[in-house]
């Protein structure tokens, strides 16, 4: 029996027992105390360490209950076998490579990542108002503490049908909409009311969340080239595909907006096949600088084969987490029978914030606003890139909240990163966008720039400084 070297600080408002459990278990964890060894009873250990016996006596008995001691009738305490198992937990041990951990980075300057809203226009008043009177009728009609329906409130997505039509086109009724937390889960849910797993086509490049969401659900992925119209729908392969998944209006990465006829070819291979569908995610239609919004192509399809997915994340806030299917009618059955047993991921308290906020006119002065913000940001952003020499072609002009940016350096990708990084600059390169970085070697590097979260004057800093790492290294 070891003694127990036990220092007490009688002026700190830690309480003598948590000191002396806190004593022991650090021996027992560290291997000071080995398994089986027999500890100083309660009586002499308080008679050492001159406190009650009680106060000892609680210490033992938290150690008890943890595991760390085991008491024995009429012989005393002993020390657990946990030391060596103990180790393979300890914090601070090495992560091994592709381990998940959180990467901590210092909060750069110049952030022109992709993804990035503007926290300053939106609407704060509007939003407290339409949430207050949300817990308010939910509270006053009991149906704060109930599990709403599964497929989301039904005044939400009665609401989200009616914005759909009148700003994008499309034609549902409440009955085919599913609300969900994220494209990711909607996807999720999508591949599970399918009888088999299948092959799914996307452009190349494309939105990596999407390609790994329909990888962890065991579909193949089949990466489809693109060229100026988008995703051609000629060397789709002929093979047995359950789903294209496009970004018509505004695709991501390139920003490539797919005219009628392309279209209108994708909807003809969809009608080739008994059970092909077409996913249009429309991720950021809602801004858009120059011209008439541009139809959904779920609004000019006569085949009921396009699924429709969209988000508040970009049109209202990332932290919502709010959005949104439009099944085909012959699928919703489908989803009833697969999926309707899954609870809603949304808070109701939230959907119908998100509700009020729509009916209420809220949302629609709110975009328009920030239509104006963004279209500010966007314009001046593509100012001044025109007038640098090192800038060699930009794409995705007049719509969503980057731009892909062609240069002129002599640099790769990876190197424009790193030497951004060094002068506090955020940004992402095209190859970071394809399939397990499937882009070929060589030419020149296409980066990322994400302004909607930058003010005018953080833009006007960054081009400067995004064109000294260029020259300085």
């Amino acid at each position: 029996m070891n003694e127990l070297l036990i220092s007490l600080d009688l002026h700190t408002g830690t309480s003598l027992y948590e000191q002396i459990y806190t004593y022991i278990r650090k021996d027992i964890t560290s291997g000071r105390l080995s398994c089986g060894e027999r500890l100083p009873s309660a009586r002499l250990l308080a008679s050492q360490l001159q406190v009650s016996r009680s106060t000892v006596d609680a210490a033992y008995a938290q150690l008890v209950s943890e595991g760390y001691l085991q008491a024995k009738r009429g012989s005393g305490y002993y020390v657990c076998e946990i030391g060596s198992l103990y180790d393979l937990t300890q914090p601070g041990a090495e992560q091994q490579p592709g381990s998940m951990q959180k990467i901590c980075r210092p909060q750069p300057k110049y952030n022109f990542l992709p993804g990035q809203v503007d926290d300053q226009g939106f609407a704060y008043n509007a939003w407290r108002k339409c949430a207050k009177e949300a817990l308010l009728d939910l509270e006053t009609s009991r149906q704060l503490l109930q599990a709403g329906h599964p497929q989301g409130e039904y005044e939400l997505r009665e609401a989200v049908a009616a914005y759909l039509y009148q700003a994008r086109g499309v034609r549902c009724q409440p009955r085919q909409l599913v609300i969900g937390a994220g494209n990711e889960y909607l996807l999720q849910m999508l591949g599970q009311m399918f009888e088999r797993t299948g092959k799914v086509a996307m452009e190349s490049p494309t939105y990596l969340q999407a390609y790994h969401t329909f990888q962890n659900i065991g579909y193949e992925v089949v990466a489809v080239p693109m060229d100026a119209d988008g995703m051609v729908a000629a060397k789709i392969p002929d093979t047995d595909l359950t789903f294209a998944y496009v970004m018509p209006s505004h695709q991501f990465p390139i920003g490539t907006v797919m005219p009628l006829k392309r279209r209108l070819e994708l909807l003809s291979w969809a009608k080739e096949g008994e059970q092909r569908y077409i996913i249009e995610d429309d991720h950021d239609s809602e801004f858009r600088y120059k011209g008439r919004p541009i139809p959904s192509l779920q609004g000019i399809s006569q085949l009921d084969r396009v699924i429709y997915l969209g988000t508040f994340s970009n049109s209202i806030m990332p932290s919502i987490r709010i959005s949104y299917l439009v099944l085909p009618p012959q699928l919703v059955e489908v989803y009833k029978r697969k999926c309707g047993f899954y609870a809603s991921t949304v808070s109701r308290i939230q959907q119908m914030t998100v509700c009020r906020f729509i009916k209420q006119g809220y949302f629609e002065r709110h975009l328009n606003k920030m239509r104006g913000v963004y279209k500010g940001k966007h314009d001046l952003l593509l100012q001044l890139l025109k007038e640098k020499k090192w800038v060699y072609r930009i794409y995705g002009g007049h719509a969503g909240l980057h731009m892909a940016v062609e240069l002129d350096c002599g640099l790769t990708e990876e190197e424009v990163s790193k030497r951004a990084q060094k002068y506090g600059m955020c940004v992402q390169g095209l190859a970071e966008c394809y399939p397990a970085g499937r882009r070929e070697r060589g030419g020149r590097p296409v980066m990322l720039l994400g302004f909607g979260r930058l003010s005018e004057g953080e833009i006007r800093e960054g081009v400067e400084v995004l064109g000294k790492c260029l020259q300085g290294g």
